[in-house]
């Protein structure tokens, strides 16, 4: 009894909803419905690693360990990816419908509300369609665009295809990438930490480029004034 009671492991109760990895541990498949969910449907869900965790699911669903280990199917993680980012952008345009600028107006998130911003000037520079299949790249964007393009009255049906296109091309993308790393990779998950962080550098590239954009087209207009 006594040496059954110290063999035994201890209980994991701490999960890091910053680390895909110890979601994933923690939830398995329903986590990345809920994750996903919460990233592209509620503004609390901003700081949520979407990337990263679709990336993960994939790559572990080839070849997990630990805990993970034989806890995802690929079938299932596409769906609930799938289930999560489509219902949650569509629960966030409606929320803005109804809401309005009052939804934003209450968060005293800076990176909402530069999110907010961003996701404003997409859909005006590049029109609804490109904008909502572009935001679903962009960290925070992805998150904001959805009761931002409610609030502006993109027109419904318009937003139901584009942001059903942009989601399916993000979620399934992301896990076949994920998937295929890691059944051509051997042991692949000995160098999850530096692959995931790759993910996150990666991600942050497409926010850089529209900020740099944005400087350069601000900077003639600024000194002609």
């Amino acid at each position: 009894m006594t040496l059954a009671h110290q063999a035994a492991p201890p209980l994991q109760l701490a999960v890091n909803v910053l680390d895909a990895q110890s979601l994933l541990a923690a939830f398995g498949t329903i986590g990345v419905a809920v994750v996903l969910f919460a990233e592209t449907g509620l503004l609390i869900g901003f700081f949520l690693p979407g990337d990263s965790l679709l990336f993960t699911a994939g790559l572990l669903c080839a070849g997990g360990s630990g805990t993970v280990q034989g806890h995802l199917s690929l079938r299932w993680v596409l769906v609930a990816a799938a289930v999560g980012a489509l219902t949650g952008a569509q629960t966030g345009y409606l929320l803005g419908r109804r809401a309005g600028p009052a939804l934003l107006a209450r968060t005293e998130s800076r990176r909402i509300t530069e999110g907010a911003e961003r996701a404003a000037d997409i859909l005006a520079r590049y029109g609804h369609a490109k904008a909502i299949v572009l935001a679903r790249f962009l960290p925070v964007v992805r998150t904001v665009l959805n009761p931002i393009a409610g609030a502006l009255a993109v027109p419904a049906r318009t937003f139901a295809l584009w942001q059903v296109v942009g989601g399916l091309v993000w979620t399934v993308g992301l896990v076949l990438a994920g998937y295929a790393l890691g059944a051509s990779v051997p042991d692949v998950d000995r160098y999850l930490l530096p692959i995931i962080a790759l993910i996150v550098v990666v991600s942050l590239v497409p926010v850089a480029v529209e900020v740099l954009r944005a400087r350069r087209t601000r900077g003639p207009g600024a000194g002609g004034a």
